[in-house]
């Protein structure tokens, strides 16, 4: 059962504990190795990758438009050190712990690793 709610601060919070706990970020890939991306919901011309803290979480989300996805993990250490950089060189923000309305927090990569120190 998700933990997730209507509160995105929350949700962002319960992000960061988790993974720091697990070791591991979960997000959806398709066979064409290609990581979900959309337009940003709160930022104009802004793409927004989405990140749970747990494969049910991201289960939810794979379905639909995004059904040929593939729930995948990202070691956190990886996530931290190589995917913000990333992400932040692409101008892509994190997308974080999206709840099952499709509302969560949306990060510049800078910010989220910030949280991680």
């Amino acid at each position: 059962m998700t933990k997730l709610t209507s509160d995105i601060e929350a949700n962002l919070q319960l992000f960061i504990t988790d993974t720091k706990k697990t070791k591991i970020v979960w997000g959806l890939r398709n066979n064409d190795e290609d990581w979900l991306a959309c337009d940003s919901s709160e930022f104009e011309n802004s793409e927004v990758m989405p990140f749970w803290s747990n494969k049910e979480d991201a289960a939810i989300h794979n379905v639909e438009e995004w059904a040929e996805f593939e729930i995948c993990e990202i070691p956190l250490d990886v996530f931290v050190e190589d995917w913000l950089i990333t992400l932040a060189e692409d101008g892509v923000l994190a997308g974080i712990n999206w709840n099952a309305s499709l509302e969560g927090k949306e990060l510049e990569p800078s910010d989220l690793a910030k949280l991680f120190l």
